[in-house]
């Protein structure tokens, strides 16, 4: 009967090479995934010290409204504008919002409620939906459509999306559930409107509805986590190579 030879440290030690490409191509996907996380940090802090800088100066004129076709919304979305012209005479809509508290000390309405929007034509003939603020729904009894002739400063912004769960429009209520100016303008039977809308910045203590926006709690409400994503991008790289470490140290202490 012949002796069974035992396994050579060689054969007993676990390969390495296929653990060892895999942990390469995940720390380089893991770090590539941090740094375009950086990379959008600092997009974003530009974006937003551009709103701080425009909140502070004077606004822009209005996009004429031969140019609106060839505009791109995204592009145009929170700049500051003055438009003049009137509010157009009939109903408006409201797109239901939640808005949180502010912190101590600020002054503005939240909760459950309503943004109210009404067409407004501008002084070269062109309609754009503008977004008058916010309204708590047990106050919207209080509002009136807007009237005559105005100015309005604000932001443009580009229309909302729909999510995999927002409810349906009711467009005959003239209520939706997301801002999109083609369905709401359709709703108030005023025509073509801008592609993009105005939200009006806010005017008064903020207490009373409708309640436009504040520059600075807008500024405050944009999310800038880039740098948590990243560090967390970069702790997994970091991680992984500790594994991957560990399971070779593992497989020579075997051997």
């Amino acid at each position: 009967m012949s002796e069974t030879s035992p396994p050579s440290p060689q054969a007993a030690r676990p390969g390495l090479l296929w653990p060892a490409l895999l942990s390469i191509l995940g720390v380089a996907i893991l770090c590539m995934l941090g740094s375009w996380q950086i990379a959008r940090m600092s997009e974003k802090r530009v974006f937003i010290d551009r709103l701080a800088a425009q909140a502070a100066g004077a606004p822009a004129a209005m996009p004429a409204t031969a140019s609106w076709p060839s505009l791109d919304p995204a592009a145009l979305d929170l700049t500051r504008v003055s438009a003049s012209g009137r509010f157009i005479d009939g109903p408006f809509a409201g797109v239901r919002t939640t808005i949180a508290a502010g912190e101590r000390g600020t002054r503005q309405l939240a909760g459950f409620g309503r943004w109210i929007f009404q067409g407004f034509r501008l002084d070269d003939g062109g309609v754009i939906l503008v977004n008058r603020g916010f309204v708590p729904e047990g106050r919207l009894g209080e509002i009136k459509p807007a009237s005559g002739p105005a100015t309005v400063t604000g932001f443009l912004r580009a229309a909302e999306g729909r999510g995999s769960f927002t409810p349906a429009d009711l467009p005959a209520n003239r209520e939706f559930y997301t801002r999109d100016p083609a369905a709401i303008a359709a709703s108030l039977g005023i025509g073509a409107a801008a592609p993009f809308y105005l939200e009006a910045e806010r005017q008064g203590d903020g207490l009373t509805p409708p309640a436009g926006v504040d520059a600075k709690e807008l500024i405050a409400r944009i999310p800038d986590n880039h740098l948590s994503y990243a560090l967390t991008w970069f702790g997994l790289a970091l991680t992984l190579i500790g594994v991957f470490a560990a399971f070779a140290w593992q497989g020579r202490r075997k051997g």
